[in-house]
């Protein structure tokens, strides 16, 4: 393998660490980073694999023989999370070299899910739960928009456990539990060059989305609560350098996690204010908050997301006690004082 791979296909992050651009289309974001690890085993290890788009896979190919390798080479692909645009092509990478695809046991479970999901009793729960929440009757209308559908994304070959030492040969890599983003996200740090492969647990100048992992509109899990704590988790680490999924590498993982974590804490405030004039609904709610187009611009999708988004700052709030259930059918909630 070379480090004088051309620019437009690869990018040398250290040594035997390369990132490739893997369009990621119709998102504002563009592209994933995937990261080539040049391996002493004959083959090189991919931290996430980009979306499941022929041009997409197209430019992977080109990436890696830029740098002295191919597909049809690769030993291993180590998912940070199960979402699309990381996992999607996990299984045509595996179908081309036979390599085994890792991703943390509680995303595995949500690969599952979907890839056995129907349709129609999915989006008749989803509806029910828009109409708790407060939803417009054309929201609810719109909700099937808002769920994938025909997604058969792969089984992993193996199961990531934290802490562990990932099958990467002649380097150093452990595993980095970072729950929040999704369930099972997992971040992974090069203890031999001190980098920290992200993926989006830390993100520089955007924030990844923290939704609920389940759909109900009041429940016992805390995704706002696992994603502080995991901000911590790797502010511990020491790493000297982030390598995430989306945008540049970057410096200083540290004052970047204090930083969207006070995002989080002024998200907290908005809501809090917002309750100081009395009972709302989480739809309500949302359309309150500050999103970076203005909720009036958002379309369908992205206001699905936002709700998610809403819904786990008010359940962490609900957690911790600082709102209450105020009423149900719709369902709204108070500040606890």
């Amino acid at each position: 393998m070379t480090d004088a791979a051309p620019a437009e296909a690869a990018v040398a992050e250290g040594p035997g660490v390369w990132s490739i651009r893997v369009p990621f289309p119709d998102n504002p974001l563009g592209y994933t980073l995937v990261y080539v690890l040049e391996t002493t085993a004959g083959g090189p290890v991919l931290v996430d694999a980009g979306w499941d788009d022929p041009v997409s896979l197209a430019t992977l190919e080109r990436g890696l023989e830029a740098v002295g390798t191919s597909v049809s080479e690769v030993r291993g692909v180590l998912v940070t999370h199960h979402h699309p645009d990381h996992h999607g092509l996990a299984g045509r990478i595996r179908e081309l070299s036979g390599c085994w695809v890792a991703l943390h046991e509680e995303d595995a479970k949500v690969v599952e899910m979907v890839r056995t999901a129907e349709r129609e009793p999915w989006t008749k729960r989803y509806k029910a739960l828009l109409e708790l929440c407060g939803a417009p009757p054309e929201a609810v209308a719109s909700a099937a928009s808002a769920i994938p559908s025909g997604a058969k994304p792969a089984v992993p070959d193996v199961l990531i456990e934290d802490g562990t030492l990932m099958d990467v040969p002649g380097r150093t890599l452990r595993a980095v539990w970072t729950p929040g983003h999704s369930p099972g996200h997992t971040c992974f740090h090069l203890e031999d060059s001190g980098a920290l492969l992200t993926g989006d647990h830390v993100l520089p100048g955007i924030t990844p989305v923290v939704t609920v992992y389940d759909d109900h509109v009041v429940g016992t899990t805390d995704p706002l609560g696992d994603f502080l704590a995991s901000l911590r988790k790797v502010s511990a680490l020491g790493a000297t350098r982030a390598l995430p999924a989306h945008r540049a590498p970057f410096d200083d993982v540290a004052g970047r996690a204090a930083e969207i974590a006070e995002h989080h804490a002024r998200r907290l405030e908005q809501i809090e204010g917002q309750l100081a004039a009395g009972p709302k609904t989480l739809w309500s709610i949302t359309e309150g908050m500050e999103w970076n187009k203005g909720w009036e611009r958002l379309d369908t999708f992205a206001r699905h997301l936002a709700l998610g988004e809403a819904g786990s700052h008010l359940r962490h709030l609900a957690l911790t006690g600082r709102v209450r259930l105020a009423s149900t059918e719709p369902i709204e909630f108070s500040l606890a004082g």
